[in-house]
C-alpha cells in the first residue's frame, strides 16, 4: 500500500506556510501591523471579520519581505498618536489570533512559534525612554524590573521604549466564558480611544541612579509629598498627643466629674427653700427688727460654679437701713462702723445703738442666731445647728435630707442705700474693657451690703469701737450678676453664641485648693485660703484679657494654666486685691511660709498634669 506523505510534508512543500517558521521572533514582530486611530474609532463589531479572511490578510503580511514594508506602515509605527497596548502593543493580540489559525494548518508551528517567543531574541536592546510620559512612566519601569520586553524598530531606526503585558488580555484562560479574543481586543482599542495618553514636546533628563525617580515621576512624586504634607497636618493625632493635648483631655474629664446631678440639685434646693422660707416667716412673725427682712441668694451655688455636690448654700437675710454714716474702723477700707442717722420715725434697729448712734454688731448677731435656733426646732428635718465660730457672720445649718448632708448658712447682712459706693471702691472693679462701661455704670446704682465680720480680736477698739462691731463690706450681689453676664459679647455661652471656659476654670481651681486642703498633711498650710481667693483670681484675670477669644472652651488648657500662673503670682508676692477695693489684700492673714508652700504644690501639680484630679 502506497504510504500518504505526513502532514509536516506537505507543511514543507509548501513555501508561504513554512517562511513563518524559519523567520526570527524580531522579523515576525517588526511584520506585525499596527492599528491605525482609524480602526480605534471603529466599532467593535467591524473587528469580528471572519476566520478566514483573518487568515489571508496575515498570511500576506508574513509574506511580505522586511524590505518591501511599505511607507504607511512605517509611517504607522512611528506615529505618535499611537497608543500601545500591554503585550507589545496590539501586535500581541494579532500575534495571539495567527497562533489559532495556525493551529489549522499544523500544531507543530505554534509549539515552535510559542518557544520562539519564550526564548529572547539576541537582537532584542532595552532602552530608556527619551520621551517619557508622566501618567504610563511608572509602569513602564515596573515591567522593565521584572520582564525583559522586545522593542520595535522605527522608521528612523530609533528604540522605542519597553511595553508591559496586561494580565487580563495576555491570558486567554481567564477570558469570560462565550467572550472571543477579537471582543476584549475590540475592549482594549475602546479603552485606548477613551483614555488617550498626554505626550509633551520634551522631558527633562533624569538620573536614574537615584533610586527615588524609580518610585514615581516628578509631578507624581510632587503632588504625592503635598498630599503626605496636607494629610500630616489635618491628622496631628498621628504624631501622638501632645503635652497640651494630654492635659485638655485631663480638665474636661475633670469638668465632667465636677457636674453636679439635675435630681440632687433638685432635690436639695427644695430643701433649702422650703427651710429658708420657714425660718423668714419665724423671723418676720416673731422679732420685732426683723418685719422688713429680705432674702438675697448669693454664693456659689446661684453662681451656677458650684462643684461635686449641691452640699452649701449662702442665703443672706438683710436688714434695710437709710440715712446712715459709714466711718472706716480699718486702713484698707474693707471695715466699716455703722452709725444710724436720725429718723423721723423710731427704727427697729434703735435697740441695738451705742451712745454715739453706731450699731452694735455682735449683739444684734446674736440675738439673730437665737431667733433662727427658735425657727429651726419647729421644722421637721433633721437639722443640726453648728457651734458658732469667731468672727464668722453665718448660723450654719446641717440638714440630712435623702440621704446626703446639706450646709446652709444665714448670713445677717444690712442693706445699705447711697448714692455712690464708699470712696475706697473708686479704684477698683474695673470692668470697663470686659462687660462695658454701661453694664459698670447700672451695677454701681445698685446697694451694697454689710455683714457683722471683723478681723484680728474682738475687744481691740478703733476711735471707740470694739471690732466685733465692725462691718465688713460685701459685694457678693456684683459677683453673682457679673459672673451671670460674664461674656464681652452679649452672646457668649448662649445658644447662638461661643461658649468660654471663664467658669470652667474657677471650677477647677476651686477643686484644686479643696483637694489639697484634704491632704492632713497639707492641711494647717492650706488654712488661710478659701474659694474666695479662687474667685477673685478670676475676676482680675478677665479684666486684663477681657475678649471672649482669649476664653474660647477649645483653649481650656491654655486658660487654666495661664490663670494658675495668675494665682501663682499672688502668692509669690503675697497679695491679692480685693476686686472692689483694691487698697484690701485678701492674702494679708496669710503667713509668707504658707504662701510658699501652696505655690509649690500649685506648680508640682502642674509639671505632671495635675495627678490630684485623677
Amino acid at each position: 500500500m502506497q504510504q500518504k506523505p505526513s502532514f509536516n510534508a506537505k507543511l514543507r512543500a509548501s513555501p508561504s506556510v513554512a517562511t513563518p517558521v524559519i523567520m526570527s521572533s524580531q522579523s515576525r514582530q517588526s511584520r506585525v501591523p499596527a492599528p491605525s486611530p482609524d480602526q480605534h474609532k471603529a466599532p467593535a463589531k467591524a473587528n469580528k471579520k471572519k476566520s478566514k479572511e483573518q487568515s489571508d490578510h496575515q498570511t500576506n503580511d508574513m509574506e511580505q519581505s522586511p524590505g518591501g514594508e511599505s511607507k504607511k506602515r512605517q509611517s504607522k509605527d512611528n506615529d505618535p498618536r499611537e497608543t500601545p497596548t500591554p503585550s507589545g502593543g496590539t501586535g500581541s493580540i494579532n500575534r495571539q489570533s495567527k497562533k489559532r489559525e495556525l493551529v489549522r494548518v499544523s500544531p507543530s508551528l505554534e509549539i515552535s512559534e510559542s518557544k520562539s517567543e519564550e526564548k529572547p531574541s539576541a537582537c532584542k536592546i532595552y532602552s530608556v525612554p527619551n520621551k517619557a510620559n508622566n501618567a504610563g512612566e511608572n509602569d513602564r519601569q515596573d515591567s522593565a524590573k521584572s520582564k525583559p520586553q522586545q522593542t520595535a524598530k522605527s522608521k528612523y531606526g530609533e528604540k522605542t521604549a519597553p511595553t508591559r503585558q496586561n494580565k487580563k488580555q495576555g491570558e486567554p484562560s481567564k477570558l469570560g466564558r462565550g467572550e472571543s479574543l477579537e471582543s476584549s481586543e475590540s475592549k482594549s482599542q475602546e479603552k485606548s480611544v477613551a483614555k488617550p495618553i498626554r505626550r509633551h514636546e520634551s522631558a527633562p533628563e533624569r538620573d536614574f541612579s537615584d533610586p527615588s525617580h524609580l518610585d514615581a515621576p516628578p509631578g507624581l512624586s510632587a503632588r504625592s509629598s503635598d498630599r503626605k504634607k496636607k494629610s500630616a497636618e489635618k491628622t496631628p493625632a498621628m504624631r501622638g498627643p501632645s503635652v497640651d493635648d494630654t492635659l485638655g483631655k485631663v480638665l474636661k474629664t475633670t469638668i465632667e466629674k465636677l457636674k453636679i446631678k439635675k435630681f440632687e440639685r433638685s432635690n436639695a434646693s427644695s430643701c433649702v427653700n422650703d427651710i429658708t422660707d420657714k425660718v423668714i416667716a419665724h423671723l418676720k412673725q416673731n422679732t420685732t427688727w426683723c418685719t422688713d427682712i429680705e432674702r438675697l441668694r448669693t454664693g456659689s451655688y446661684y453662681e451656677n460654679v458650684k462643684i461635686c455636690e449641691p452640699d452649701e448654700f449662702d442665703v443672706m437675710l438683710t436688714i434695710p437701713v437709710e440715712r446712715v454714716d459709714l466711718e472706716q474702723f480699718d486702713k484698707a477700707g474693707a471695715f466699716y462702723s455703722v452709725a444710724l442717722k436720725r429718723h423721723p420715725n423710731r427704727h427697729p434697729l434703735d435697740i441695738f445703738l451705742n451712745e454715739d448712734k453706731t450699731i452694735q454688731a455682735s449683739k444684734m448677731l446674736s440675738e439673730f442666731r437665737d431667733a433662727v435656733k427658735e425657727a429651726v426646732e419647729k421644722l421637721q428635718y433633721r437639722i443640726v445647728i453648728q457651734r458658732k465660730k469667731a468672727r464668722c457672720p453665718a448660723v450654719t445649718l446641717e440638714v440630712t435630707e435623702y440621704g446626703k448632708t446639706i450646709s446652709i448658712d444665714f448670713v445677717l447682712g444690712l442693706k445699705v442705700h447711697r448714692a455712690s459706693w464708699p470712696d475706697f471702691t473708686k479704684d477698683g472693679f474695673k470692668i470697663d474693657n470686659w462687660l462695658g462701661k454701661k453694664e459698670k455704670a447700672d451695677m454701681k446704682r445698685q446697694p451694697f451690703y454689710l455683714v457683722p465680720k471683723y478681723v484680728g480680736k474682738g475687744d481691740a477698739e478703733h476711735d471707740g469701737v470694739v471690732a466685733k462691731d465692725a462691718w465688713r463690706i460685701s459685694f457678693s450681689h456684683v459677683e453673682k450678676e457679673i459672673l451671670q453676664r460674664h461674656g464681652h459679647s452679649k452672646t457668649c455661652c448662649e445658644a447662638v453664641g461661643e461658649k468660654c471656659c471663664r467658669k470652667e476654670c474657677l471650677k477647677l481651681l476651686k477643686y484644686l485648693l479643696q483637694q489639697l486642703k484634704e491632704d492632713d498633711s497639707k492641711s494647717n498650710k492650706m488654712s488661710n485660703f478659701c474659694s474666695y481667693h479662687a474667685k477673685t483670681t478670676l475676676l482680675h484675670a478677665c479684666t486684663k484679657r477681657g475678649n471672649d477669644s482669649e476664653w474660647a472652651y477649645s483653649q481650656l488648657a491654655d486658660c487654666f494654666q495661664q490663670l494658675l500662673e495668675d494665682f501663682v503670682k499672688h502668692l509669690r508676692d503675697r497679695h491679692l486685691p480685693n476686686f472692689f477695693i483694691p487698697s484690701h489684700n485678701l492674702l494679708h492673714q496669710a503667713t509668707p511660709s504658707s504662701c510658699d508652700f501652696l505655690a509649690k504644690s500649685i506648680e508640682n501639680q502642674r509639671n505632671n498634669n495635675f495627678p490630684i484630679f485623677s
